[in-house]
């Protein structure tokens, strides 16, 4: 069953520039892991602190592969220094 989630991120003041390097540097090895559907970081153009991550992944073994990889700890062991809220809202597909 295909596993589809937004998760929000809210940088702490000053630390947007920060956070935006921390999250994209997740794309383009996550784009590459077996399994994921979507995968991209967005910020937020009306406040420049909130940041989503939206990802699709195939099944949860997928979405598990990708919480055991390299970049997926440094991103794990580093961003709460930077994020003063986060918060994930699993989606459904509708078309």
């Amino acid at each position: 069953m295909t596993i589809t989630k937004r998760v929000t991120f809210i940088a702490k003041e000053g630390c947007e520039d920060i956070m935006k390097d921390l999250l994209t540097a997740m794309v383009e090895p996550s784009k590459a892991e077996p399994g994921v559907i979507f995968y991209n970081i967005f910020q937020c153009t009306e406040n420049r602190r909130k940041f989503y991550a939206v990802e699709s992944w195939a099944n949860q073994e997928a979405l598990a592969g990708h919480a055991k990889t390299e970049h997926y700890a440094v991103y794990k062991s580093t961003y709460e220094q930077y994020c003063e809220d986060k918060y994930t809202e699993h989606l459904e597909i509708l078309g």
